[in-house]
């Protein structure tokens, strides 16, 4: 299958066999972590002075890594005013969860009908990873690195639909991945997260393309009503034009 949209980036370093990261690789990589975990909250404006002295280098590799950022709207700069980190209202951020509930949850339904099996165990071992992480099994985190260390990611490959791979690989990945990551509303979520993450596995493996599609759907809509219900209880409001950033306070990170 052809490579979506910025897909290489994600598997830079097996593909060179371990060789060390440029400086701006590296820049790149742990100013996305800390975008993708709100240490750089939404709407925030990155100073390049800060950013220079916070991960030790020079203005050159740091300026190529943040127009990578950009690149991935992750950034966004604003004429005289400077680069801020992207920031969602809450009615974009719902269409988003809608449109991704439709997307992979037919990803899902063709990764049953298409998927060979070595890749479906790669599934299995994958999740067996994520069990391992300390804030999971806590129930206070649930994060998974980009491209193939991501179960969605794996999934919407495994759909070896071109369409959807573009669609769901690219630009949007980047933006609905800082979102993932930084909202739950509920006690638990991440290790129920989990578990659907399973069930979807489950029914991929036994070929039942309508399961799975069915089981996807339900676990992004889950993750939806989790951010519309938190908004309620936040703003008393059905359904608020706010910006994310000023909400995000009290939430404990899942990812979906």
């Amino acid at each position: 299958m052809a490579s979506s949209p910025d897909t290489n980036s994600f598997r830079s370093d097996a593909d060179t066999g371990g060789e060390a990261l440029t400086l701006a690789d590296r820049v790149f990589t742990e100013i996305q972590n800390a975008i993708v975990k709100g240490e750089l909250a939404p709407g925030s404006k990155m100073s390049e002075a800060d950013l220079a002295a916070r991960y030790g280098v020079s203005r050159g590799p740091l300026r190529e890594a943040l127009r990578r950022l950009e690149g991935r709207k992750l950034l966004t700069r604003i004429p005289h005013v400077g680069v801020r980190v992207i920031s969602l209202s809450f009615d974009e951020l719902i269409q988003i969860y809608h449109v991704r509930e439709a997307m992979e949850g037919m990803a899902a339904r063709l990764a049953a009908l298409h998927m060979p099996a070595e890749e479906v165990q790669g599934l299995k071992d994958l999740l067996a990873q994520h069990e391992k992480q300390a804030e999971l099994q806590e129930g206070r985190a649930y994060f998974q690195d980009e491209g193939d260390f991501d179960f969605h990611y794996r999934i919407v490959q495994g759909s070896r639909n071109e369409v959807l791979s573009q669609m769901l690989c690219g630009e949007l990945y980047h933006r609905v991945r800082l979102y993932r990551y930084q909202f739950s509303v509920t006690e638990g979520r991440p290790q129920k997260a989990f578990g659907e993450h399973h069930r979807i596995i489950e029914a991929i493996e036994s070929r039942d393309a309508e399961m799975a599609e069915i089981l996807m759907r339900r676990h992004i809509s889950s993750a939806r009503q989790n951010i519309e219900r938190h908004f309620r209880e936040r703003t008393g409001s059905q359904g608020p034009s706010l910006m994310l950033a000023a909400a995000q306070g009290s939430i404990s990170p899942n990812e979906e």
